[in-house]
């Protein structure tokens, strides 16, 4: 018997900036008419790219085209190296040679690199323009479609260049996860867990409970996932928009991560991949330092491995890992600021680690499995 495709919807409230989230399989049908409940404009642009059009684009054309929207289009390469201000600018020529307005939307269609850098272009065409995100991989479904956080790489750092630019709705088809390549869902996975360790003990159990049937992609269950990780999103950054308090925690695992993305050249790791090992180097230093005990470190990384994900901190040099992760934007006053898990289900905001015992950590996270 064919399952029924269910409309799920959450609302991130940031009042006059609010907007929903649409969860469906099948949802890209309704993109066009759906997007009609917050504008009129006709003239749009989609930005996508090659991989993911191929797949996906004509259908999201036909249903703009069906909603009243003249699209254009505007490709990027694929991969997180093209995350940068030259893909950006040629995004944004593509914008001004078609005479797009301040009126006019950008729906974003791809992974988190898309999102990101079509968010970016949005935020500075003409002061701002809205845009859509349509999310295509499980990273992005879990986690950078929402919230508002646009970025391109710099080669010194990631997401330095960016703005805080809210889309207008988040369109989220679980059915696209069935064409994404393992090791990208995976990396998704890594994003997801996190919410569970810092602010969720019961979205961590079902995890541990429902670890076989995720890497099997049972759509319950992977609905299941990708609604409740965009639940507590929409419930931390309704509490703290710009990253001032509540929101850092989820940079679990992201200051060691983004250092592992950025000695690896944007596209050795994918970023999930460097969240779940900068999770275990996180992990490390909260048991030395009393807000873990081993059976909750067990208890963490028998998750990562129940779901098919490494641990294991790659055998950079120590030292050019802590030097990179000096570059962080949560750096103040040359001090690294880390979330670290305490327990599970809660978090701990450390701003007085010495380098010693970040060291260590990444150490320890090199050689233990």
């Amino acid at each position: 018997m064919e399952r029924i495709a269910i409309m799920r919807q959450l609302r991130v409230e940031l009042g006059q900036r609010s907007y929903n989230i649409h969860i469906q399989a099948g949802i890209l049908n309704e993109v066009g008419l759906m997007s009609r409940d917050f504008t009129s404009v006709c003239k749009v642009m989609l930005v996508s790219n090659p991989t993911v059009y191929n797949l996906y684009g004509q259908q999201t054309m036909e249903a703009l085209h069906t909603a009243g929207f003249e699209p254009v289009l505007a490709l990027m390469p694929d991969g997180e190296e093209y995350k940068n201000l030259d893909e950006a600018a040629r995004v944004l020529d593509t914008a001004v040679e078609s005479h797009l307005e301040r009126s006019s939307l950008i729906f974003a269609l791809g992974g988190g690199v898309v999102g990101d850098l079509a968010g970016f272009a949005a935020a500075i065409f003409q002061r701002g323009i809205d845009f859509v995100q349509i999310p295509t991989t499980l990273l992005a479904q879990v986690d950078s479609s929402v919230g508002g956080k646009v970025a391109v790489n710099h080669a010194l750092g990631k997401n330095l260049l960016g703005a805080f630019h809210q889309p207008r709705a988040v369109f989220i088809d679980p059915q696209s996860l069935n064409t994404l390549e393992e090791r990208d869902f995976k990396s998704g996975l890594g994003e997801a867990v996190k919410y569970g360790i810092v602010y969720d003990a019961d979205f961590f159990a079902f995890l541990e409970e429902n670890a076989a049937k995720i890497i099997k992609k049972e759509e319950e269950c992977i609905e299941e996932l990708i609604y409740h990780s965009c639940r507590i999103k929409s419930l931390i950054v309704a509490a703290d928009e710009k990253e001032n308090g509540l929101r850092m925690i989820l940079n679990l695992g992201h200051t060691f991560g983004h250092a592992v993305e950025t000695l690896g050249g944007y596209g050795f790791y994918r970023h999930g991949e460097a969240v779940v090992m900068g999770t275990m180097a996180a992990s490390y230093l909260a048991l030395e330092m009393g807000l873990l005990t081993e059976a909750e470190l067990h208890r963490i990384t028998a998750l990562y491995h129940a779901l098919g994900l490494k641990t294991v901190f790659p055998s950079l040099p120590s030292a050019e890992v802590y030097q990179a992760m000096l570059g962080d934007k949560k750096v103040k006053a040359e001090k690294i600021r880390l979330v670290l898990p305490r327990g599970i289900g809660s978090f701990y905001i450390a701003d007085d680690v010495n380098k010693e015992q970040v060291i260590r950590a990444i150490q320890t996270a090199q050689t233990l499995k």
